[in-house]
């Protein structure tokens, strides 16, 4: 008769946890003590399973300390019931006193630490696991993959693939689909390519996780080409694979191809779906069609507060400010209240309208900002330019005792670096130690490049050379090297550059792009064509910032024609490329050919390029330098009239040259009654130069006394001025600008000439002998 009771208890409370029955559970509970069976562990389990299911956490504690006889089921059980309810702490101490364990025991809290965010103590927990001699199950592997691409922790995460290779899970649908996460994750689209290939069977997870990745690496076209497969070989498509597609389209930004998707969401009736919906308007967000996002958002049958947060970032990125602060007026009218993200988004639309008073308002409602909130505002300032608010901000920061993170350090270190506030910079160098947060390479970098910005680059690489190599990453290396060349250590660029080449990593289009600077600056074509060779060899010769550093490397160094022929491959121009071409022309003496390349570039209606005011300087020295004196007027007087584009003081100066070399001096002094930069001293120089070869002495002294206001420590004009006297013969007129010049302090520099040759690169003045700047021996080839 007992057992049958007790099997019978046992039914009643298995349907009572099926139904979640919490009152009839309790009366169970009661008859179970009434009639002494609370002995029975099986039964006190199913209480524990049973107040677990219905949220009853302290009851189903209760009746764990109070069993007589627990055994390992009942460890589970509570372990179960804290890891799921989330309290990770309270688990880990019950995991702690359990007398034995076996891979459930590993897997609940592993899992359950992974899904709560604390990856690091995850990968901790797995290892102790591997230590007491446990195999991971193929649940165990996934979640601790998900916790290494989650800390973008490849070394872990190739480690774990290794071992469920060893152990014969890595075919394993769970732990592939695991294995392709981690390594999108971690930005290696290749290792991803090849997990996804050793898989025996796939399924809409890994191809949903493909699409991911190649979208996030911008390989928008293998990501299209993955849907096609996954459709063509029947996989079924779900509202998740769809969702992830559509974030590829918003990132390809093809307007017509998101649209096409639109209405294959349609025909599949998947536009009831509330996630879809979402991805939907978020896509149409991003290219900015905020009609279109509209009319999906009116058409959604629930409204969350996910969509009002995209339909109010939607408007911020197209600068409808307005529109947005409506929205959230809107979402609260509705019964929603505002979250994190919605702040953050206000925020973000506001400092890019440029409402700072906006922005500080809303952020002054919120009653406890968060680190992301504060971040937010931080990046606004200082993507705006408001350097000296950025700064501020992160001193109230301080004494609201927020502790900043990498973000914060980073965008603060830059603010610091584009004012040159070096003492700042310290102060929060020493906060970032206090923070321990200085040895991330995120932050690494940006002290780096603050402290060479700061001319102080001996802090800056020790700085870097303090960082362990594995830590080191190619932000890192590259923000080094452009420290180096921004303090002409042009030499140690190159070097740098070498070192890398040494290492695993591979260097960016960023990379190459700071070295050909460094050629440049040296005048080194033969480094030049080196660096080029490893363009052509490592397949970025296409890249747009590559190309266009290739070619003022090129120009710079006078090979103008092998600058042309990169110009020519490019599939792919922007308006900086066309410049520095256009520029190339004019620095190597084919002015005609510079212009002529800009009227080709205005006529180009397939890049759909519109020319800047670089592109004006850079033709303007072009018809300067080739005599086409009233053509370069015209464009001048074009700049404003047809394209828009406010003349600076960079294009007076080109004009003011343009007119000079022919002597018309009587439209320069028209020009300089009108202009409104009087003060900008190449001005005057290249004026002064101009009437000096024309032997205007009373333009030429008005030039002289405007550049002896403006800095009266500067030689040149005193030298220009004193060797226009001269070549006349007005000896006293010599003798005073001489006087002067010493009466004001003023001290010419003597100049300096250097030469490549097959020993390196030598510097010399016209007073010194010959002293190697520095040796260019086998270190410095760059080749194979």
């Amino acid at each position: 008769m007992e057992i049958r009771t007790t099997t019978q208890l046992a039914n009643f409370l298995q349907f009572c946890i099926d139904k979640k029955s919490h009152t009839k559970g309790k009366l169970l509970h009661a008859h179970i003590l009434r009639t002494g069976l609370f002995a029975d562990t099986f039964l006190s389990n199913r209480l524990i399973e049973l107040y677990h299911k219905c949220g009853n956490l302290i009851a189903a504690h209760r009746v764990f300390d109070k069993m007589p006889h627990r055994n390992l089921f009942s460890w589970h059980a509570m372990l179960s019931a804290f890891c799921k309810t989330g309290d990770i702490d309270e688990a880990h101490k019950l995991f702690v006193k359990m007398p034995e364990r076996n891979s459930v025991s590993w897997n609940t809290l592993i899992s359950a630490l992974v899904h709560n965010g604390s990856d690091q103590k995850a990968l901790n927990l797995y290892h102790d696991m591997n230590q007491s001699g446990f195999l991971p199950t193929n649940f165990t592997l996934a979640s601790v993959l998900s916790a290494c691409g989650a800390l973008k922790d490849l070394n872990s995460g190739c480690t774990s693939h290794a071992f469920a290779t060893k152990i014969g899970l890595d075919k394993n649908i769970y732990v592939g689909n695991a294995l392709l996460a981690m390594y999108a994750k971690c930005g290696h689209t290749y290792n991803t390519l090849k997990a996804f290939e050793d898989l025996p069977e796939v399924n809409e997870v890994s191809f949903t996780t493909m699409m991911g990745a190649l979208g996030e690496t911008d390989h928008i076209e293998d990501a299209f080409h993955m849907f096609q497969k996954m459709h063509r070989i029947g996989i079924k498509i779900d509202a998740i694979s769809m969702s992830s597609i559509l974030g590829v389209c918003a990132r390809s930004g093809i307007h017509g191809l998101g649209q096409q998707f639109h209405g294959l969401i349609i025909r599949l009736g998947l536009e009831k779906d509330l996630h879809l919906s979402n991805s939907l308007l978020d896509m149409y967000a991003k290219y900015g069609d905020m009609d279109s996002a509209e009319m999906v958002f009116n058409n959604l049958l629930k409204v969350s507060v996910v969509s009002w947060n995209v339909m109010i970032g939607g408007y911020g990125q197209t600068f409808k400010i307005k529109k947005s602060i409506e929205c959230m007026e809107r979402m609260q009218r509705f019964g929603l209240e505002p979250d994190e993200v919605t702040y953050i988004n206000m925020l973000t639309a506001c400092l890019k309208s440029g409402n700072v008073e906006t922005a500080h308002e809303i952020f002054d409602k919120m009653t406890s900002p968060s680190l992301s909130s504060w971040n937010a505002l931080l990046s606004g300032y200082s993507q705006i330019g408001k350097h000296k608010e950025t700064v501020k901000l992160f001193r109230n920061m301080q004494f609201c005792n927020v502790k900043g993170d990498r973000t914060t350090f980073a965008v603060v270190f830059s603010s610091c670096a584009s004012l040159g506030l070096l003492k700042g910079g310290k102060q929060v160098h020493a906060s970032s130690v206090k923070f321990h947060v200085d040895d991330d390479i995120y932050v690494a970098s940006g002290l780096i490049g603050m402290y060479s910005k700061c001319e102080k680059i001996n802090l800056a690489k020790c700085i870097f050379d303090g960082m362990n190599g594995q830590d080191q990453d190619i932000v890192c290396w590259n923000s080094m090297m452009v420290g180096l060349s921004l303090n002409n250590l042009d030499n140690e660029a190159l070097m740098l550059f070498k070192n890398l080449l040494e290492t695993e990593m591979i260097p960016t289009q960023f990379s190459y792009a700071t070295v050909l600077s460094s050629c440049t600056k040296l005048s080194s074509l033969s480094h030049g064509r080196q660096i080029h060779a490893r363009v052509i060899k490592h397949e970025i010769v296409n890249d747009v910032v590559v190309g266009s550093a290739l070619i003022d490397m090129y120009s710079k160094c006078g090979d103008v024609n092998d600058a042309r022929l990169v110009f020519d491959k490019m599939p792919k121009k922007n308006t900086i490329t066309w410049n520095e071409m256009i520029h190339g022309y004019a620095q190597n003496g084919q002015g005609e050919k510079g212009v002529s390349l800009f009227k080709e570039m205005i006529n180009n209606s397939c890049d759909n390029l519109k020319p800047d005011a670089i592109t004006f300087i850079a033709v303007l020295t072009a018809c300067s330098h080739s005599g086409l004196i009233d053509y370069g007027i015209k464009i001048f007087n074009s700049m404003f009239q047809e394209h828009g584009i406010e003349p600076l003081s960079d294009h007076y100066t080109c004009v003011i040259d343009l007119l000079g070399r022919d002597g018309r001096f009587d439209e320069v002094e028209g020009i300089l009654g009108n202009m409104p930069c009087v003060n900008d001293p190449i001005l005057w120089e290249v004026l002064l130069s101009c009437c000096r070869v024309h032997g205007n002495v009373k333009l030429a002294k008005r030039a002289a006394e405007e550049l002896f206001r403006i800095n009266p420590c500067n030689s040149t004009p005193y030298v220009l001025l004193a060797n226009m006297y001269s070549s006349l013969g007005r000896w006293d007129d010599v003798r005073k600008i001489r006087e002067l010049m010493v009466e004001n302090k003023a001290v010419k520099n003597p100049g300096y000439s250097w030469v490549e040759n097959k020993d390196g690169v030598r510097e010399f003045n016209v007073d010194d002998k010959f002293r190697m700047v520095d040796k260019f021996d086998e270190r410095y080839c760059l080749s194979g």
